[in-house]
């Protein structure tokens, strides 16, 4: 074992762990005042919840052996044994396949753990103001046991060499997603759509509905998740050396080119450059970055930022031209700017992208990835949210939601003003 490798890759699961309260504070900031702690509460129920079921069975959902005669792993769809619930033998029986280095098998349980809690918690962005608590709940550990959970073992299961098994069926054809693109943001990103469609507009959604409440508490969200993305991507190379470097400086580098590309595009529309935007942009290049951080010159990672800020400024505008409430754009930014990251590693990825092979494949592998992670999350996302929505309700009651609905669904509130109040 190698201390030093064994504490990179630690330290990165508590910096990715650090991100889903920094989410908290980035959503909770732009919604209204009566609707944070609500907000919030959605990020922190998915880590309370998605830590346990990870421990349960989702470790070993995700990371089964697989073969290819199976589309998710053995034995089943879900490709795990039922018999290995618990932690000791779901670890003994599912870490077969993990990849292997100088670390503790365990530091790597711990490390995908915190991406699958802040996948799910990356969804709720598009419910603000108007989801029930409990809904979310049942809906967060429906979708991470039916969609996160396979799509990880998909995405990031490498399988073994030595025995005649594989990875996942997206390893096996040869897509590149190095640290969630497509496992971790259009994930997100098309069940966040799907919820959208399902609950329906907010009460008097316009452009301007409701303004960021709190800019410098999302400003506060954004710096921990940049903070916390460095673990993100640079302790996917779960070591410390050469490959964590080079994400490390595109983790720096693209977003914020994409925090200028951004505020560019709003400079030309709108006239002024807003620190939302400033905001809105770094996380957009960071989420494009995500899958190609580590196959980037930093040249190709400047370009990546910059038209992704660009791109997803202009995307946010899609939910008025369609009519879907994404109350805090996950779709603008997390599924395009997922897409649109995964995509560029097919014409600028090194060695096997456009430019240096010549050759589209690796293009049409990216788009086949993007596509299916696209298709399966979001008609289950909408089956789920349909099925959760027509029986216990998914949506608060309209005057509740018109209030704000702290204290309704919690019995707190943000903040509170008077003598009287302590």
């Amino acid at each position: 074992m190698d201390q030093g490798n064994t504490a990179f890759v630690l330290i990165s699961a508590a910096l990715v762990l650090l991100m889903t309260p920094g989410l908290a504070f980035f959503y909770g900031g732009m919604v209204k005042a009566k609707s944070v702690v609500s907000m919030m509460m959605l990020s922190f129920g998915s880590l309370g919840l998605i830590g346990v079921l990870w421990v349960l069975y989702g470790y070993a959902e995700s990371f089964a052996s697989s073969d290819s005669k199976t589309f998710v792993g053995v034995p089943g769809w879900f490709g795990f044994d039922p018999a290995s619930i618990g932690l000791t033998k779901q670890v003994t029986s599912a870490l077969a396949t993990t990849p292997s280095g100088n670390y503790p098998e365990m530091a790597f349980v711990a490390f995908q753990a915190t991406f699958a809690i802040i996948t799910v918690a990356l969804i709720s962005g598009a419910i603000a103001d108007r989801a029930k608590f409990g809904a979310w709940m049942i809906f967060a550990g429906i979708w991470a046991t039916v969609v996160y959970f396979p799509v990880a073992n998909w995405v990031f299961n490498f399988g073994s060499t030595g025995d005649g098994k594989f990875g996942g069926w997206l390893v096996q054809l040869g897509v590149h997603d190095f640290a969630g693109g497509t496992a971790v943001h259009i994930n997100a990103g098309a069940a966040g759509l799907a919820l959208a469609i399902v609950l329906g507009k907010r009460f008097g959604f316009s452009k301007g509905i409701t303004q960021p409440h709190n800019v410098p508490l999302t400003l506060l969200g954004v710096a921990l998740l940049w903070f916390g993305w460095f673990g993100f991507n640079a302790g996917s190379a779960l070591g410390a050396n050469g490959l964590s470097s080079i994400a490390f400086i595109n983790t720096l580098s693209a977003p914020a080119a994409a925090m200028l590309g951004w505020i560019i595009v709003e400079k030309f529309r709108h006239g002024k450059a807003t620190s939302i935007g400033a905001g809105s942009g770094a996380i957009a290049g960071l989420v494009a970055i995500t899958p190609a951080c580590d196959i980037l010159d930093p040249g190709w990672g400047l370009l990546l930022g910059l038209l992704a800020g660009a791109l997803c400024a202009l995307a946010i505008d899609l939910k008025f031209a369609l009519g879907f409430d994404d109350s805090l754009d996950v779709v603008g930014i997390h599924l395009v700017g997922g897409i649109f990251g995964t995509l560029f590693i097919g014409v600028f990825g090194r060695g096997i992208g456009l430019i240096d092979s010549g050759s589209w494949a690796q293009l049409g592998k990216q788009a086949i990835g993007a596509g299916s992670v696209l298709g399966y999350s979001f008609v289950l996302a909408l089956i789920i949210g349909f099925v959760i929505e027509k029986t216990i309700g998914f949506r608060v009651k309209a005057e509740d939601e018109i209030a704000g609905i702290d204290t309704v669904v919690h019995g707190e509130e943000a903040y509170t003003f008077g003598a009287d109040r302590g």
